[in-house]
């Protein structure tokens, strides 16, 4: 780090005053001892982002000579598909002030690259200038693999489970065909069948290749289809009501998700579960603010929450507050189940 240290302030101890220099440059070697000690590659730059001082961990994981990646040569160690990406990001934030934060591929000594995780944050003096930016970067390669094998499991065993949603409605003509003569009952299953195959392909993990490409549409129009195999009955058993928005496959995908989980959870334990039980939900819009919200009535009585929470109580929960960058809420009436969402209509759609 540069000596930058200015005036002529002292302070003293037993043994005499000691100078300004002398307490900076103590400060200096206790910052240095303090990141050689830390696990993460540790950097710093000055106000326009030059970078003069990088701890051992870096020198350790690079294999660079010391002061060989000072300046701009750093940007040369990562992948040449993630070069300009992180170059520009880093600009952004230096213009900006906000913080720095990118995954990017850095070149290990061994000569691979590997997925490390970059983070900067400013140093500002009194008058709210930035003064230095300290920067951190950790090696998330082996979290990242794992975590894409996982991702790709996932989507494996959820294309598998779509091949099932075929089958079954093939079983199911066949069975048709053989029977001979009209059978609505087996063509009313066989659309049931069709219409959670069409829930599952939204919902499902997907990868950018197999991701539904689905015109811009609109969220009541997406929620009755999702829904669309809970509805059948003589009684009015789901209801959508209120606004409708702008909706493509950005935003289709977490919605469905929930929906699915709300309607398999009504069809378990609640509203669903009986012939009388309802379902109404309905979406009111303010601007840019949006609300859903889903009420069940006349199932089964509720004494409160229930006992644990399910993986898929967790699931519906990261796809609004991560995904959709949301909030839900779940109270639970005498009556019926009350879940209200809060999230952003440019966020369903690009």
């Amino acid at each position: 780090m540069s000596n930058t240290a200015t005036g002529a302030a002292r302070t003293s101890t037993s043994n005499g005053p000691i100078s300004a220099d002398a307490v900076f440059q103590a400060s200096e070697a206790s910052f240095a001892i303090l990141t050689d000690a830390m696990p993460q590659m540790v950097w710093s730059t000055l106000p326009d982002g030059y970078h003069d001082y990088y701890n051992a961990r870096w020198y350790e994981f690079t294999g660079m000579p010391v002061g060989s990646t000072d300046g701009e040569a750093w940007n040369g160690l990562f992948h040449p598909d993630d070069q300009d990406r992180a170059w520009a990001m880093w600009r952004h934030s230096l213009a900006t002030g906000d913080p720095y934060e990118i995954e990017y591929r850095l070149r290990h000594h061994s000569g691979t690259f590997r997925w490390t995780l970059g983070r900067a944050l400013p140093v500002r003096g009194s008058q709210g200038e930035i003064t230095r930016w300290i920067g951190t970067c950790t090696d998330i390669d082996e979290t990242k693999r794992i975590a894409d094998l996982n991702a790709l499991l996932s989507r494996e065993l959820s294309h598998r489970i779509k091949n099932i949603f075929a089958i079954i409605s093939g079983l199911i003509n066949l069975t048709r065909r053989v029977a001979g003569g009209p059978r609505p009952e087996l063509v009313e299953l066989a659309q049931r069948v069709a219409a959670l195959g069409r829930a599952h392909e939204f919902a499902r993990p997907h990868s950018e290749q197999s991701a539904p490409r689905m015109p811009r549409g609109t969220l009541r129009g997406l929620i009755g289809q999702i829904l669309e195999p809970y509805a059948f009955s003589q009684f009015d058993r789901i209801v959508i009501a209120g606004d409708d928005v702008a909706i493509d496959d950005r935003g289709a995908t977490p919605i469905a998700l929930v929906l699915r989980e709300l309607a398999t959870n009504a069809a378990k334990y609640g509203a669903l579960l009986v012939e009388q039980g309802q379902v109404k939900i309905t979406i009111q819009r303010s601007g840019d603010d949006l609300m859903i919200d889903w009420s069940e009535r006349n199932g089964p009585y509720l004494s409160g929450p229930p006992d644990t929470t399910g993986f898929g109580t967790w699931l519906a929960q990261l796809s609004v507050e991560r995904q959709l960058g949301g909030t839900i809420e779940r109270t639970w009436h005498p009556e019926g189940l009350h879940v209200r969402i809060g999230l952003q209509c440019s966020r369903l759609h690009r």
